[in-house]
């Protein structure tokens, strides 16, 4: 934390702009050094300046350099950016000055890590720095700011101090039981404001599947017999030309994923090889990713051919995809019907010539994830799995701690459980941490930031 830290914190390549920021101590006296302009130690903070980036008397670039003083930066450092033409060669080449200069480059997420080991944001609003810069979605934009702004902070913030205000009575009742204010703790005053905790957390938990679906979007697997129609969804759904497509079976050899928007979710689309008995070893490897694939997806989206007679391989299928969510999009109404399928499925008919029962298809889609019902404006969710196992742990001893409390267990046993749910919470936003566990997560940030 004593050094100076550098890098480029725009996308390295052609561009109106490129900006290398630098972040520390020595922020100031190593830029003023190829600064050929006012002197960079005596200006005000939160002050831009015109001038040019000099190496001995070798003009390198015309720039302008920010200054922001610290506390009140990113980092709560020192903090100067240096904004220069973008372009490849003259981007690295001021990042080199700065470095022949003093400064280290900067890890990963090290500007960012700074900025949590200084105390500006907490370990929730780092992670959803993150999301923010990853977001390709409304949504996604709107439930990382939420977790940034502090919402998500302030909703673990009252759990701990419920937990908290309970520990208190529990420690008074034990330590002063002579104290005739103090709140009596008894089996039904645990039960009563342990369970309203969990309730809250259980909806937390609950929420995170949303969460799940907004960040990370639906995987869909496209699963069939060869030429039932497969790769011609795909490019309907698309609306462009992504998988090839021809009456020669088996012309999908391998996994084609591709990506559409529906509600402002991000849908995976995955197109798979078709499913068959095959001594072609090419095709064989693809027909076994495709059987991977019912397992990893989200949801499964079965094709069968509206124009054939249910064969031995359709029927394995359907019996494969019982257990998971899945739709059954019968291809090919435009010919005649030779398909007899007794089933209660979720069944939408179509084809892809004339693109009947697409729509019905997105809707269906949309009812089982009730996309519909996700509302930008209270997107507060957990955003990845570090966070759920946390606050699952915090649950679960809260749970054994209700548990305790229907066996009128002494409460200074039961305090325990109160005090490890207490802790995960701590360790949720930061306020307890192991530095291997915070290196680790700052690791897979993008360099410059």
């Amino acid at each position: 934390m004593d050094t100076t830290i550098a890098s480029i914190s725009t996308a390295l390549g052609s561009g109106a702009i490129s900006i290398i920021r630098l972040s520390g101590p020595d922020a100031l006296n190593i830029v003023n050094q190829i600064f050929k302009g006012k002197d960079l130690t005596k200006v005000e903070s939160h002050t831009i300046h015109y001038g040019r980036i000099i190496e001995g008397t070798e003009q390198i670039d015309e720039v302008l350099v920010m200054v922001m003083l610290a506390p009140k930066t990113y980092t709560m450092e020192d903090v100067v950016e240096i904004n220069c033409h973008g372009g490849i060669a003259t981007t690295n080449k001021i990042l080199e000055l700065v470095i022949k200069k003093g400064a280290h480059l900067a890890e990963p997420g090290e500007f960012t890590k700074r900025a949590f080991l200084n105390g500006r944001i907490n370990l929730i609003e780092a992670e959803s720095v993150s999301d923010i810069i990853e977001a390709k979605s409304n949504k996604q934009r709107t439930m990382a700011m939420n977790g940034l702004n502090g919402r998500l902070t302030n909703i673990v913030k009252k759990l701990k101090e419920d937990i908290l205000n309970i520990i208190a009575n529990i420690e008074v009742n034990i330590d002063y039981p002579e104290y005739e204010d103090a709140i009596e703790i008894t089996p039904n005053y645990l039960k009563e404001h342990l369970q309203s905790i969990e309730k809250n957390m259980e909806l937390l938990l609950s929420n995170a599947k949303i969460g799940k679906i907004i960040k990370s979007g639906i995987d869909i697997a496209i699963i069939g017999r060869p030429n039932v129609g497969k790769s011609s969804l795909l490019n309907a759904l698309l609306n462009e030309d992504k998988a090839i497509v021809t009456d020669i079976s088996g012309t999908t050899r391998d996994i084609i994923e591709a990506k559409m928007n529906l509600n402002g979710i991000e849908i995976n689309l995955i197109d798979t090889a078709g499913i068959r008995e095959t001594e072609d070893i090419v095709e064989k490897i693809g027909v076994n990713k495709s059987k991977k694939m019912i397992d990893q997806a989200d949801l499964v989206l079965l094709v069968l051919n509206n124009n054939e007679e249910l064969t031995k391989e359709d029927k394995e299928l359907l019996q494969e995809i019982q257990n998971k969510p899945h739709i059954l999009f019968i291809n090919k109404t435009d010919l005649p019907n030779k398909l007899e399928l007794e089933s209660k499925e979720t069944i939408v008919k179509g084809n892809t010539t004339n693109l009947n029962g697409l729509e019905e298809l997105k809707q269906k889609i949309i009812e089982m994830y009730n996309l519909d019902k996700i509302e930008e404006k209270d997107l507060t969710y957990l955003s990845n799995v570090r966070q759920i196992t946390l606050v699952n742990n915090a649950l679960e001893n809260i749970q054994t701690a209700i548990q305790d409390a229907e066996k009128e267990i002494p409460i200074d046993m039961l305090e325990i459980h109160l005090r490890n749910a207490f802790d995960e919470l701590s360790i949720l936003i930061g306020e307890k941490y192991e530095d291997e566990l915070v290196d680790k997560l700052f690791k897979n940030f993008c360099l410059g930031k």
